[in-house]
């Protein structure tokens, strides 16, 4: 059986650990067993959005990918933080330019509101008791959009006892611990991940 190869682009050297993990996971909820995780490459986010950057990135992690006569669906993910930027606005843009680089493969670019951290706000709930957290810790209200600070927001709520939050540290287990149907509950940019992630697993058709 031909695998599906997922190639990807992050910001983070968080998410160079992270990102795999949530891969794995949702393949695993998908009921994909021979899904095969290519190492992301990791790119400043300032690097992407210049012209040239992501188009760069693309080819370079395409390049890893099974021909497409080879079947077995994939393709390649971006995932950058928003930041201030509006995700409605730039990830279509990158997106495009994205496609332009390898019209041939299945690209998706996905922008966490602000940053990664703030799907782990979204899922707060469900680690409560874990990792340093308090339990009864709730998810805030439109984690996708405030608090401006999610790492802060965590490394508050651990308390002075425990170690503040680090992403190199502490991104891979929280994105194995967390739950990820309340994720796509309270936050509309994971959710599109999630879909993406699935078409790209399943299809490996083009992602909107």
């Amino acid at each position: 059986m031909t695998p599906v190869v997922i190639a990807s682009v992050v910001e983070g050297d968080g998410e160079v650990k992270a990102l795999p993990k949530l891969l794995h996971r949702i393949a695993g909820e998908l009921g994909v067993w021979d899904l095969r995780v290519l190492k992301p490459m990791r790119v400043p986010r300032s690097q992407l959005v210049r012209t040239g950057g992501i188009e760069g990135a693309v080819l370079q992690q395409a390049a890893l990918m099974p021909r497409p006569s080879d079947g077995g669906g994939g393709g390649v993910l971006v995932l950058l933080d928003a930041d201030d930027d509006c995700p409605a606005a730039l990830g279509p843009e990158l997106l495009a330019r994205a496609r332009q680089a390898r019209a041939d493969v299945a690209v998706s670019v996905v922008l966490p509101c602000r940053e990664y951290e703030s799907w782990f706000l979204a899922a707060a709930s469900s680690l409560a008791g874990v990792h340093g957290f308090p339990d009864g810790m709730a998810c805030p209200v439109s984690p996708d959009e405030k608090p401006r600070d999610a790492k802060g927001w965590l490394t508050h709520r651990r308390g002075t006892q425990h170690p503040r939050y680090k992403p190199v540290i502490d991104q891979a287990p929280l994105t194995s611990a967390m739950d990820l149907s309340l994720a796509r509950a309270n936050s509309p940019s994971f959710d599109k991940l999630y879909r993406d992630v699935s078409r790209l697993l399943t299809a490996g058709t083009e992602s909107r």
